[in-house]
Formats: C-alpha cells, structure tokens, sequence
C-alpha cells in the first residue's frame, strides 16, 4: 500500500486511552509513517485529560491538534476511508457503532480506564500503564508484514495483539 493505513482508536469518552492510541501511532518513533490515526468517542467529554496530556509529553509525544470528538465525523460522507477501527476500552466495544465507510478491519485492545484508578497519584501511574501498554502493541501493530499478510491474517492478527499484551 503506498498510502499510509487509516486507522481509528475508539473509547466511550476520547478523552484518555484513545487519545493516545491517536497519538502514539502518529509518532514516527512508533507507528513508523505507516499510520495516519485518529481517535473518537460515543459520547465525547469534549476534551482531553489533563493527565493524557502529560503523559505524551513526558514520554516525548506531541499533542499538537488532539481533541474530543465525536465518532460520528468518522461516518460522514468526507470522512477519510478507514483500513482498522480497533476499541480501547471495553463500553465502546460493545457499543452499536455507525457504518463505516470502506469496511474497515475491526480489533478490541481493551485498556483499563487510568482516571478511574483512583487519586491523581494513582491516576498519574495508570496513564503511565496505559501509555506503556498502548506504545507496546502500537509498535507490534506496525511491525506486522501487511504486504505479505491478507485481510483475514491482518484482522486476525490485529485482535491477537490485544489478547497477548
């Protein structure tokens, strides 16, 4: 494929786990140029966490044009024509999704949801997790002989990405 794959991160809220799905696949270091990601919500809290925020940044991330939206710009006609739509949380994987343009691969990467771990020190170091935990099958995602693989290996692949990390 000549063009890089467009993928989408889905989570209830967008304002944490696919956030920085988003932007960790984005960052050449990562998702090596293969990726142009985007992130989406069901019911979008309208911006980032703040703790998000600080966790790309620490880890050397941009952050640079990340908000909340909602997935439904995703499913409109001018929407960019999705390869993989792969859930990070577990609520937006069970959710009734809209049709997406291009049929696209679909995988669950379930993340526990770092503002829910408790007090801002607690929270501090489930971003970290998370973080640690997406960079680690961002990376797996991208390293993946797409040319050498069919629809049916990708997709199956993708899913098992999830599972084992």
């Amino acid at each position: 494929m000549s063009r890089p794959f467009n993928i989408l991160f889905l989570c209830t809220g967008n304002s944490a786990r696919s956030l920085l799905a988003e932007a960790i696949a984005n960052h050449a270091a990562v998702g090596g140029g293969r990726f142009k990601a985007h992130s989406a919500g069901s019911q979008p809290k309208g911006t980032p966490h703040p703790l998000a925020l600080e966790t790309l940044r620490i880890n050397g991330i941009s952050t640079e044009g990340l908000h909340s939206k909602s997935w439904d710009v995703f499913a409109a006609a001018d929407a960019p024509s999705l390869d993989f739509i792969i859930t990070v949380c577990d609520s937006a994987a069970g959710e009734q999704c809209p049709y997406w343009p291009g049929h696209p691969m679909t995988a669950h990467w379930g993340v526990e949801d770092p503002p829910a771990a408790g007090d801002e020190t607690a929270q501090r170091k489930a971003f970290q997790k998370a973080f640690a935990i997406l960079k680690g099958r961002i990376s797996r995602f991208a390293a993946l002989p797409f040319e050498a693989l069919d629809r049916a290996q990708i997709a199956q692949q993708a899913e098992q990405i999830g599972i084992e990390f």
